[in-house]
């Protein structure tokens, strides 16, 4: 099942000069300066915009009293997009159900957990005299980042969940190689990075380009935000040629950002200071993201009918079977605690007992799991201070069997299931027909060797003002072969600030099926 093993795990491998650092309380380990440590917090923490928001300082005393941080949060919640998200899926499109999670409801929980977890390991790395620059602000910085994080990191993402970035991938690995443009195949036109930008089109990579691109707040600069937070939602430092998705570090799995933005990225790592490494907020983003969407998948998967108490408590018998409860302070009786549960419940007279327990299990399994990557990343301040620390927080923990196992349930349970399969299958027709449509007019738009049909005009009419003034702004000065590519960007711009509503009902007008 995924990647558990046959092996028992144990809470945390560690090794012996490890073991000797970590003699203080449950997660600390004594005092000790790092050799080469090549990032630090006073940059990693950067309150620096793109465009000067007029203070002096990160704490200039105003009569505003809120961080730069602070402000990012008030900037981003007030935003149309953010307000999209409500509308977008999070494993079941276009559910009519109030209970089912949507990328709203999913990006308030990421952000709740990316919040805790910030709050706990900035606690350990002041109480265990990790680092001696260190202070209390930087833990708060941290938190507010870390909250700011949890609500944009899934902004970019296209309609229909992630099988909507797997069929924009395909779309283009099926197209990209056949479209012509001024007589000349595309993939003749296109530089190899230009290429490969939408052959690994990436959800990710597409928050960074709308935060700092494409939200319309003041000017081109989009949210403005800081460049602490800007850094933290790029999981994957790399560009679109540096892709490795079988290398054993994790930073180099997909897309971090486009060629076209690329140059701000760059000016964002060097204000912070990671060089090329993950900033160390985002593997505690990223460890919140994996906590909440696992957890809730399974959630979600029981309320729908597609698992039952049964089925988790057979899974559980099997994971502890084969790897034990973990050892130490972190030992975690998943089954145990799940049978309890049950059993509380059926004392309570509780109609549907297995529901009371699953329900109230995955709350104590999220404060376990919590535990876990605060435990990794204090564990391993060290390499990830240095970058090279490779794998997620939960690496060498009965935590990671665990994590796998929920994964590896919601694809067996539900993502494989012929009703998921439907979905996607509708989607697919839906975001195709799309994308040929778009491409098909915008590669014409702005391009004085190429006369648009009436109909190209229209369709290029729907498109937000704002999206198209992003691209003639980027466009300026530029290469016919560098705007074709700003154009092929501005139809999955379009397409990735549609809702799932808007991306239905836009195809059954267009097709004229009412």
């Amino acid at each position: 099942m995924g990647k558990i093993t046959n092996r028992r795990f144990i809470w945390i491998r560690e090794t012996k000069r490890q073991k000797q650092k970590r003699r203080c309380g449950r997660f600390c380990g004594t005092f000790y300066e790092s050799e080469g440590k090549n990032m630090e917090w006073n940059k990693l923490l950067s309150a620096k915009r793109s465009r000067s928001s007029g203070s002096m300082g990160r704490h200039e005393k105003t009569a505003d009293l809120r961080s730069e941080f602070e402000k990012d949060y008030h900037r981003i919640i007030g935003s149309a997009s953010f307000r999209r998200l409500q509308d977008k899926t999070q494993v079941f499109p276009l559910d009519k159900s109030d209970f089912i999670r949507t990328r709203l409801t999913h990006s308030l929980e990421v952000s709740s957990f990316a919040k805790s977890l910030g709050q706990n390991i900035g606690e350990n790395i002041l109480a265990c005299r990790k680092d001696p620059a260190f202070t209390r602000q930087m833990r708060e910085d941290i938190g507010s980042i870390l909250q700011c994080a949890g609500l944009i990191h899934d902004i970019g993402n296209p309609p229909f969940g992630h099988f909507g970035e797997v069929a924009i991938r395909e779309w283009f690995e099926r197209n990209l190689p056949v479209l012509i443009w001024h007589g000349k195949p595309v993939t003749e036109v296109l530089t190899p990075q230009m290429q490969e930008d939408f052959y690994h089109f990436e959800g990710n990579a597409q928050a960074f380009r709308l935060v700092t691109k494409l939200h319309y707040l003041v000017d081109e600069h989009g949210m403005n935000l800081t460049y602490a937070l800007l850094n933290t939602i790029v999981k994957y430092p790399v560009s679109s040629l540096n892709i490795r998705p079988d290398s054993e570090d994790v930073r180099e799995h997909k897309l971090g950002f486009y060629l076209a933005d690329e140059a701000l990225y760059r000016e964002v790592e060097a204000e912070t200071g990671t060089a090329g490494c993950r900033h160390p907020l985002t593997f505690i983003l990223e460890a919140a993201d994996d906590i909440a969407y696992k957890t809730a998948d399974i959630e979600d998967a029981f309320i729908k009918g597609f698992l039952s108490y049964s089925d988790l408590r057979e899974e559980l018998a099997r994971l502890h079977q084969e790897h034990g409860y973990g050892e130490g302070a972190l030992e975690y009786r998943a089954l145990e605690k799940l049978e309890k549960l049950y059993e509380r419940g059926r004392e309570r007279g509780d109609k549907n007992p297995g529901e009371y327990a699953l329900k109230n299990w995955i709350i104590r399994t999220q404060g376990y799991l919590i535990a876990c990557a605060t435990e990794g990343f204090t564990s391993h301040y060290e390499e990830i201070m240095e970058g090279t620390w490779k794998q997620d927080l939960f690496a060498g923990t009965f935590g990671e069997a665990l994590m796998d196992l929920l994964g590896d349930m919601a694809y067996r349970y539900v993502f494989s299931s012929s009703q998921i399969y439907k979905m996607e299958v509708t989607e697919s027709v839906m975001l195709n027909y799309l994308m040929d449509i778009f491409v098909r007019a915008v590669m014409k738009y702005d391009d004085k060797e190429a006369e648009p049909d009436s109909i190209d005009r229209r369709i290029v009419f729907f498109i937000s003002d704002n999206y198209k003034s992003a691209y003639l702004l980027q466009a300026k000065g530029k290469t016919e072969e560098e705007k074709l590519y700003l154009k092929l960007l501005l139809v999955t711009d379009y397409i990735c600030g549609m809702t799932d509503s808007y991306a239905k009902r836009l195809y059954q007008e267009l097709k004229a099926i009412f």
